[in-house]
């Protein structure tokens, strides 16, 4: 008589196919990140971002600083506070120094350029990303080309298109070379962004019976309103702070723009330069684009991320 072995309790029966139950894996435990690492990394860079942070707001409150002191002060104590808050400096360089003119000059000259340039450079950017021609990417690569061509290798001829023009010293024509010196840039970043914003809306208002013109106007460029406020903000403290082009071609004494009224302003008086009138000036240029760009940073920030986010 056979007698079949029993397992025991403990043993597990083993499956239809004859081998043994299937031996469970455990994953293995993580490693523990090294938090001192982190830390330090957290501790260096913000000891980085605090010292840039530092070294960028010095200078422009020791400017503002030394814009209420005199002369004898600048030299005999440049890092001390102001005893007195002279606000003659300012007055006299709004005044004797025609920096009121200059003001005026720069305000036209950047308005009606910026205004220019996002016109035109929106509506080519617009229509080199969302229409397939033959040369689509031939004319988008000139305009890139532009970006990396040097200005200062133009000088030369555009000074003489310029004079045989007759825009030569006047304010139009600097309001031109502006426009064409931005176009590169605006269309480069404003192609980028049309070509993220959804295809399906403007389908939406073709099938409506809108036109091409009313569709941008109406309806792609609200859309693309970040981009638009991020790209104007970078046209406008270029050609704000452009020193270059108004030296070579705009001349005139009663068309200089801000940056050239300061460089008269500092050597107004020969070897005595008036350094707090200067320094008042110097202030009165800064002021708008520090202002431009804390009004605007959030909508900068999102321009720059919207591309990416979507």
């Amino acid at each position: 008589m056979k007698t079949t072995d029993t397992p025991p309790a403990d043993t597990p029966p083993a499956d239809a196919t004859g081998e043994g139950p299937p031996v469970s894996k455990e994953a293995p435990a993580p490693v523990p990140q090294e938090k001192g690492t982190g830390r330090a990394l957290n501790i260096f860079s913000h000891g980085f971002l605090v010292l840039w942070a530092f070294m960028v707001v010095l200078p422009l409150l020791w400017a503002v600083m030394t814009s209420f002191k005199t002369d004898k002060d600048i030299f005999g104590s440049p890092w001390s506070l102001p005893d007195t808050l002279h606000f003659d400096n300012w007055s006299r360089a709004w005044t004797s120094a025609n920096m009121s003119d200059y003001f005026l000059n720069t305000i036209i000259v950047v308005g009606c350029s910026l205004l220019g340039t996002m016109l035109l450079g929106s509506m080519a950017a617009y229509v080199l990303a969302r229409f397939e021609f033959p040369g689509n990417r031939f004319i988008y690569f000139l305009f890139i080309g532009g970006m990396s061509f040097p200005i200062i290798l133009a000088l030369v001829p555009l000074f003489y298109v310029m004079q045989n023009l007759s825009l030569l010293n006047t304010l139009p024509g600097l309001i031109l070379v502006y426009i064409a010196y931005s176009l590169p840039f605006t269309v480069f970043f404003m192609t980028s962004f049309f070509r993220t914003l959804p295809t399906s809306v403007a389908e939406a208002a073709f099938v409506d019976g809108a036109s091409h013109t009313r569709t941008f106007f109406q309806v792609m460029l609200p859309m693309a309103k970040p981009g638009l406020i991020s790209i104007t903000i970078f046209n406008f403290l270029g050609q704000w702070n452009q020193y270059m082009l108004p030296t070579v071609l705009n001349t005139e004494p009663d068309n200089k723009v801000l940056t050239q009224g300061l460089v008269q302003l500092a050597v107004s008086q020969g070897y005595k330069g008036d350094w707090s009138g200067l320094f008042a000036g110097l202030v009165m240029a800064m002021l708008p684009v520090l202002a431009a760009y804390i009004v605007f940073q959030r909508q900068v920030v999102q321009g720059l991320t919207a591309g990416a986010l979507k």
